[in-house]
């Protein structure tokens, strides 16, 4: 396995200067090396090791009102912002009301939160997640979300599954990210939406 590119003391990379910093990159042989294209220079020279480029794929933008948000029950809402259903990745955004619970669960692959507004906790753990928080969990955590605060709005991102659990431990239910998309369609076109355009791949 190849070493990570970095700069030697012999490079130049000026602070605060992007292209200088980009063209320095371009000369490290290894970057050159990597390199899939190339893009015509200022005189219509291929290969110019400060003009080249690698073919990179556009960023994807959703504002905040680009996709619906979709009542599941109680006034808790979802909204499904991207699937790559290959990797197991599915982000969603929630709002959750005061008693909301989901059932108990185990993941199969990691999971980020990131908590905008009101309060929601494990019932396993004492901690609260308030605006601002950052929760991390490993894959094979267990636990049993309920929210505390009406308008709780949180962004979970998640890889693989949610094996839902009974008070015994028995399997009841397996969530994903392509049956939460499916559910999230339809709820759409129950509303009287349109499709939402949902990054998907």
């Amino acid at each position: 396995m190849a070493a990570p590119v970095t700069a030697t003391a012999t490079t130049e990379l000026p602070m605060g200067e992007g292209f200088a910093y980009q063209a320095a990159l371009e000369r490290h042989p290894r970057v050159k090396s990597a390199l899939a294209g190339t893009r015509p220079g200022p005189t219509g020279n291929q290969g110019d090791p400060v003009t080249t480029a690698l073919t990179r794929p556009e960023a994807i933008h959703i504002g905040v009102d680009d996709l619906p948000f979709v009542d599941v029950g109680g006034g808790n809402m979802l909204k499904v912002l991207q699937i790559r259903e290959a990797e197991g990745l599915w982000i969603i955004e929630n709002i959750f009301q005061a008693g909301f619970e989901v059932e108990t669960h185990r993941h199969t692959g990691p999971v980020f939160g990131y908590t905008q507004s009101g309060a929601w906790k494990y019932k396993e753990y004492d901690y609260v997640n308030r605006a601002g928080s950052f929760l991390y969990e490993p894959a094979g955590s267990v636990h049993t979300l309920t929210c505390i605060e009406d308008n709780t709005r949180v962004w979970f991102q998640m890889y693989g599954c949610n094996v839902n659990l009974d008070a015994d431990g028995n399997i009841t239910s397996v969530s994903d990210g392509a049956g939460t998309l499916a559910a999230y369609y339809a709820l759409c076109e129950a509303a009287g939406l349109a499709r939402p355009n949902v990054v998907v791949g």
